[in-house]
């Protein structure tokens, strides 16, 4: 598959998210998001972007700001078609589609979970409880960023595997397919 042919079929597949995708029909499509995000970037840069100076008499200070709608329209466009071909090539290597969601799930139950620690700890103020419920979600906190390290490598490995050879419950191996 080339690098063209994996971009249409991407996207005459915006919403199939059963069935197979290759390697190259995921990586090539990946680099094309990363190509047109980096475009966005820039014009959005060079359109977009105010400026502010603000000056004292001991220092200067210079903020940017952008809005980011050309990044943000193309995000838009290739969201849907991006979550297919993650959840068609986890298919290929044999994993459900809903493996590609791991990171970002364990991302809101680690948030979920500290701010439900910083909350009950906030409740105590002083004490054997606050100490407590603060010890508790420090504690929580190194093993949730390991997680939240570890996730997206290994999405992104189950990404880089091989096909699964010869067809598998998903559907036929897309190497052995004629496209």
């Amino acid at each position: 598959m080339t690098f063209s042919d994996a971009i249409r079929t991407c996207f005459a597949k915006f919403f199939t998210f059963s069935g197979r995708a290759s390697r190259p029909e995921y990586w090539f499509f990946f680099l094309f998001i990363v190509i047109w995000s980096l475009i966005a970037g820039f014009i959005d840069l060079q359109f977009f972007t105010q400026v502010a100076v603000s000056e004292t008499e001991t220092s200067k200070s210079v903020t940017a700001t952008s809005s980011q709608p050309v990044q943000s329209i193309v995000g838009l466009i290739v969201f849907f078609p991006h979550l297919a071909v993650a959840f068609r090539r986890m298919h290929d290597t044999g994993r459900s589609g809903l493996y590609a969601f791991l990171p970002i799930l364990l991302i809101l139950g680690a948030f979920a979970v500290l701010v439900f620690g910083i909350g009950i700890a906030s409740q105590f103020h002083g004490g054997m409880l606050d100490k407590l419920f603060t010890r508790a979600t420090l504690l929580i906190v190194l093993p949730t960023l390991i997680v939240l390290v570890v996730s997206p490598l290994l999405v992104l490995w189950w990404l880089a595997r091989p096909s699964q050879p010869g067809p598998n419950q998903y559907g036929p191996n897309p190497y052995e397919v004629a496209q």
